[in-house]
């Protein structure tokens, strides 16, 4: 096949789009034209894909890559057997003739996620959600669905396959935790705990323990990360790729997933969840329902209070005086993302949904 992936929303080297999807379509032989924002996110893009770049929609700054989006795919639709979109906007900048070849690879509860948006005016919220209800409803008509999440299913009328967002798994355990590092890995925003792990930063400050936050962080966040890091309270990466911020991470004592109780975070799986159980890396989380669901049935971490870094900072000391305590998490979380969650297994899925939606044509 020959695909068209495209994103404005989304850094180029995204776990999801490009680590696992572009990846697992590449090893099944098919070719991959890779519309994404490279130069805004200074992305050197892989040589076995065909790049084209385009701007990247940012808060309020969408209408530009929009509108770029619709004139490149206008362009490279035609010659791709299949087209597929990860951001919601791009369902504007179909173009017709190419519709019965789209697929949309549902990340979020779009609708839900609005709330956690800080460039969307909270004034906005009750006429914004009907509209995206209806785009939704549009899309599941005209083109074919990926779900990310089994609970997104109850968004649709129809049955569409799920894709989990799982994580490579290594055949052999990683060695066991240490006892100096706290690591968290992924986007970095208030509704995602932020504010809370450079609390809990400073309140294990002095206790021989570094935390370390890797990922791009939202434009309110990232004064507060540069002062805890001149303070010397953390250490933050900014956006490092997926497969390399994995490798900082492995050894860690513990991995933060702080996700504040949002309507949007109650029926996905936390990924990084998945991450650090798979690198032998025990947890702790806040109490959303699906990562209490991983971590509380597989004993691989602990489950803390919402917004409480007190209690994220005595759970970190837990773990750090109890090396007996870390092995058996990290093993437990280890054997768990094993047999459920290696992304090889849902990577055949995957190709196989997409090959069976390549349209028939005669002559």
């Amino acid at each position: 096949m020959r695909i068209c992936v495209c994103t404005v929303v989304h850094h180029p080297e995204d776990a999801r789009i490009l680590h696992r999807q572009i990846r697992a379509l590449l090893d099944a032989g098919h070719e991959i034209t890779y519309i994404a924002p490279f130069r805004a996110c200074n992305v050197t893009p892989w040589p076995d894909v065909t790049p084209v770049d385009v701007p990247r929609a940012v808060g309020r700054k969408r209408l530009a890559a929009l509108s770029a989006a619709r004139r490149l795919l206008a362009r490279h639709a035609p010659y791709a057997d299949l087209v597929l979109l990860h951001d919601p906007e791009l369902l504007l900048a179909v173009p017709r003739r190419a519709r019965e070849k789209v697929v949309w690879d549902v990340h979020e509860d779009i609708v839900a996620a609005m709330a956690a948006k800080g460039w969307v005016p909270k004034p906005l919220l009750p006429l914004v959600r009907p509209y995206l209800r209806h785009l939704e409803a549009k899309a599941e008509r005209r083109y074919h669905l990926l779900l990310a999440e089994e609970g997104y299913r109850s968004r649709f009328r129809k049955e569409h396959p799920v894709v989990p967002n799982t994580t490579y798994v290594a055949d052999a355990p990683p060695d066991p935790p240490g006892d100096r590092r706290v690591v968290y890995i992924g986007h970095l925003s208030a509704a995602r705990g932020a504010v809370d792990m450079i609390e809990s930063a400073r309140l294990l400050r002095g206790r021989g323990i570094e935390v370390e936050l890797i990922g791009a962080a939202d434009l309110d966040i990232r004064p507060l990360l540069r002062d805890a890091q001149r303070e010397g309270i953390l250490r933050w990466y900014g956006f490092v790729p997926n497969d390399r911020a994995l490798r900082i991470a492995e050894g860690a004592l513990a991995g933060f997933a702080l996700l504040h109780d949002e309507p949007n975070y109650r029926h996905s799986m936390p990924t990084k969840v998945v991450e650090y159980m798979a690198h032998g890396i025990p947890v702790i989380t806040t109490p959303n329902p699906p990562a209490v669901g991983l971590v509380e049935p597989s004993g691989c971490g602990l489950v803390v209070p919402f917004q409480d870094p007190a209690a994220v900072a005595a759970a970190v000391a837990q773990l750090h005086g109890d090396p007996a305590m870390r092995a058996d998490m990290a093993k437990r979380g280890y054997d768990t993302a094993r047999t459920r969650f290696h992304w090889p297994v849902q990577a055949e899925a995957f190709v196989r949904h997409l090959e069976s939606w390549v349209p028939v044509r005669t002559g």
